[in-house]
């Protein structure tokens, strides 16, 4: 692990220029991995459960969308 002391507009600077230089498909994974963990920390109330949603369904889950065997 490295520690490093910076400003926020570096730390910005530095983040922003690492996610450009990921390609389409991989910023897309990203936030879905980002909008799952969202939804893990915050779940929508009165909601049904993703398995409760899709109960008797059949489905395909590409295996980089797959997190712990379950989808938020």
């Amino acid at each position: 692990m490295e520690v490093r002391f910076q400003t926020k507009e570096e730390s910005k600077k530095q983040q922003q220029e690492e996610f450009l230089k990921l390609s389409g498909e991989e910023r897309f994974m990203q936030f879905l991995k980002l909008s799952r963990k969202i939804n893990k920390l915050f779940p929508p109330k009165d909601k049904l459960s993703f398995e409760e949603r899709n109960k008797g369904n059949f489905l395909l889950i590409h295996k980089d969308l797959q997190e712990d065997d379950e989808m938020g």
